[in-house]
């Protein structure tokens, strides 16, 4: 008997089944030619998403059909002659009907929709917001270039040929009256592999490029806000070095804060939004540079096309992200160079207001220095009175020796008004040193 290495012995990772089955989370659709598909893509996120969820999971229930799993996402179902494709990302969730065209002529194909697969888009409806809505028809064709003339404005025409030859696409990538981009591919020869592999890759390219452009739409929004923030900058810092004191530094550090606080707002909110266009750029840049082969003589290729307008609104979504990056910093710099000088002017005033204690010490200093003067002083003409009243008692002949009675009271005297000076001085200070009590 063999003995067969069991893994179950080891402790696996927790994410071990998920990050090995990632490749598998999204297989492409075997399918044969011809057939139509419509596809749709509404934008969707967090209380949004979940409940169209709930709407498809109901709309299987309703059929008897097997809803998603709670963490699928990504389902495929079959209704009649139908199959759905349901597919749930970040921020979006899409609906690939794909049905059999044989029993509609070419000419009608991009015009009409199977009764079937109609009514059965009327009734999933999705709170999300529609973004993106294509048509594609896929036909074996041995002339794409005629066929897609027919179909598409030759001014805005792009078609390419698949790197192995079989296949080809063209799209003029303009809305029709209905709403929906139209794609046309025409099948010369592809597996149902291949075909599935190109339809879904085309479908992903038109559905990520809206998505890219978001960002475009976010940028020039932001921009007049981050030209009028980088004027206010500037006016700020031409304050900054004509104005000094503590009220005014105070006063255009709050403005500055503000400010701040009003740019902080825009740029964290456009922060998701361009990553994310950068992120479905390259998305859409992958695909392209997987399916495109050879040109097809006196048309564009979908990469210099799409590239044309792309390319562009890319940069200018960059370009206002690299100038919300500088002017944060600038905003942050203004900021500590005034907290900066709001220090030094508090320093200042603590500075004066010690200097204005130690004067104030240094009075009393020399008040206390000058007291034992001030008692000897005032005791002198006490003791002249009273020796005054002591030689009248001694005229009118009362029975005292005048300078006796003087010379003992001289420490008497002296004694009760230093006592009387020390208790008003120490009142004096008790009532300087005690704290202010700020009244309401």
């Amino acid at each position: 008997m063999v003995d067969e290495l069991d893994l179950r012995t080891f402790t696996p990772h927790p994410q071990r089944d998920a990050v090995l089955g990632e490749v598998h989370a999204r297989p492409f659709t075997r399918l044969v030619s011809p057939f139509s598909v419509i596809h749709l893509a509404f934008l969707a996120q967090g209380e949004a998403a979940t409940s169209d969820r709930c709407r498809f999971i109901d709309f299987c229930l309703e059929r008897n059909l097997p809803p998603p799993e709670q963490s699928a996402k990504l389902h495929q179902i079959v209704i009649g002659t139908a199959t759905l494709r349901w597919e749930q990302h970040s921020e979006f969730t899409t609906f690939t009907w794909i049905w059999s065209n044989t029993n509609v002529s070419a000419a009608d194909r991009f015009d009409k929709v199977d009764g079937t697969v109609r009514s059965l888009i009327r009734a999933l409806r999705q709170t999300g917001q529609l973004l993106v809505a294509i048509r594609l028809e896929v036909e074996q064709d041995a002339s794409p270039t005629r066929r897609a003339e027919q179909v598409f404005d030759k001014n805005s025409l792009a078609m390419v040929a698949t790197k192995n030859g079989a296949g080809v696409a063209a799209s003029d990538f303009r809305v029709d009256e209905k709403g929906f981009t139209k794609i046309l591919v025409c099948d010369l020869g592809l597996t149902s592999q291949d075909l599935g592999a190109l339809v879904q890759r085309l479908l992903e390219i038109e559905t990520y490029r809206p998505l890219a452009l978001l960002g475009l739409s976010a940028a020039l929004e932001l921009a007049p806000s981050v030209d009028r923030i980088d004027r206010r900058l500037v006016e700020a810092l031409e304050k900054m070095q004509s104005g000094e004191g503590l009220q005014f530094n105070n006063h255009l550090l709050a403005e500055l804060t503000a400010l701040a606080a009003c740019f902080e707002k825009g740029a964290t909110g456009s922060l998701f939004r361009f990553g994310a266009s950068r992120a479905y750029n390259e998305l859409v840049q992958s695909r392209l540079s997987i399916i495109e082969g050879n040109d097809v003589s006196g048309y564009p290729t979908w990469s210099s096309f799409l590239a044309r307008r792309m390319a562009p609104a890319m940069r200018t979504c960059a370009t206002v992200e690299d100038r919300q990056a500088a002017l944060s910093v600038k905003l942050a710099r203004a900021a500590d160079l005034l907290r900066t000088r709001v220090d030094v002017e508090i320093e200042r005033q603590h500075r004066d207001l010690l200097q204005a204690i130690n004067e104030r010490a240094r009075q009393q200093l020399r008040l206390q220095c000058t007291e034992g003067l001030s008692v000897g002083a005032i005791g002198y003409y006490v003791v002249s009175l009273f020796s005054y009243l002591a030689k009248g008692a001694h005229d009118v002949g009362l029975r005292v020796e005048p300078s006796f009675l003087t010379a003992a009271f001289v420490p008497i005297a002296v004694g009760v008004i230093w006592l009387v000076s020390y208790n008003v001085r120490k009142r004096h200070l008790k009532h300087d040193n005690a704290p202010s009590v700020a009244c309401d």
